[in-house]
């Protein structure tokens, strides 16, 4: 699993891999990070996004909450029909801005 940080305006995350359980655990630290821009604009990029378990919904949603409560905005983009169906039936889809492809 990998997160890609890239410093544009806005700032954009590149997710690659599978974010599950164990990969969640290691690429915690990366999210924590990326706290310094939850008052800003983020758009994180799930076009190379393999796998999401709950453990890396739960990282999203406390990206989330953090960039809410700091006053900033999170998208998300260029999702897979299988990341979309998780983000459905988890009820996510209703939780985050997702920008069309």
């Amino acid at each position: 699993m990998k997160v890609e940080i890239i410093n544009d305006n806005p700032v954009c995350v590149k997710l690659q891999g599978r974010l599950d359980t164990t990969a969640a655990i290691e690429v915690a630290p990366d999210f924590q990070n990326l706290g310094t821009y939850a008052s800003g604009h983020m758009v994180i990029d799930c076009s190379e996004l393999e796998y999401i378990s709950s453990s890396g919904l739960r990282l999203l949603l406390a990206l989330r909450k953090e960039a809410a409560a700091k006053g900033g905005k999170l998208q998300i983009r260029n999702m897979s029909d299988d990341i979309q169906h998780i983000f459905k039936i988890t009820g996510f889809t209703s939780l985050f801005e997702i920008l069309p492809e």
